[in-house]
């Protein structure tokens, strides 16, 4: 019978061979966890497909990684835009124990710029219209160019308590869509809140137009009522004939 030497059997591989062998990349199998050669396309003990829990770790880890939803107060500002400090602050007015109830405040800009673009400037559609119509039936019904003061008054005193019920209304509604992208949930944000930049320049050129209208007024000169009329005249030649 063929027997091996001695010497073979008390053979062990070298250090060398040894850091090759240990050297060799493996895949983790991402079911069982078993470590697998890196050329193969299924796990040894499992069998599942190992490019298929690769991607699926791949992703989970990306998910894991991904910026959280921010925090109510950061959406707030996001969705206000412009000036988010100051309206925090004025809403705070508006809430006690999660309940609305108004507060007075002061809002210069819808007092001072017209209203109902301040209300278009900061996507308030329906309240625009109603302060573009409102003083001109007020006008047209009573013949009084000063309701539009009074118009303005209103607005500036109720302005920040109408944007603070509009933001929460459309807050309320975004906050119900599970948002699993935050990119989207920006997208929403700045879509439905924020502000339209080109209303100040058609403030502005109502402006002028108001300005232009009271420089002719005031170089055509007010009507001259100590010139006494020649209608009395008429009518008393006419009587006399």
């Amino acid at each position: 019978m063929f027997r091996l030497p001695s010497s073979a059997l008390r053979y062990k591989p070298s250090a060398p061979i040894l850091s090759v062998i240990s050297c060799t990349t493996m895949t983790s199998c991402g079911q069982c966890r078993q470590d697998n050669p890196d050329d193969a396309n299924y796990c040894h003990q499992c069998g599942v497909p190992l490019s298929s829990t690769t991607i699926g770790a791949e992703a989970a880890s990306h998910a894991s990684s991904s910026s959280p939803i921010p925090t109510d107060e950061a959406l707030w500002r996001q969705f206000i835009g412009p000036n988010a400090d100051q309206y925090l602050v004025q809403f705070k007015k508006f809430s006690s124990n999660g309940q609305t109830r108004f507060a007075f405040s002061w809002n210069w800009p819808a007092f001072l710029f017209f209203s109902f673009l301040w209300f278009l400037y900061r996507k308030m559609y329906l309240h625009a219209f109603v302060y573009a119509v409102g003083p001109m039936i007020s006008t047209y019904l009573t013949g009084d160019f000063t309701g539009g003061l009074v118009w303005s008054i209103m607005a500036g005193a109720t302005g920040n308590y109408l944007y603070y019920c509009h933001c929460r209304e459309q807050m309320a509604g975004i906050k119900k869509i599970g948002w699993s992208d935050q990119a989207l949930l920006e997208a929403a944000l700045k879509d439905a809140g924020g502000v339209q930049p080109y209303v100040i320049w058609v403030g502005v050129v109502f402006y002028v137009i108001i300005f232009a209208t009271l420089i002719k007024m005031i170089q055509e000169g007010a009507p001259d009522l100590d010139k006494p009329s020649s209608r009395p005249a008429k009518l008393a030649a006419m009587k006399t004939a």
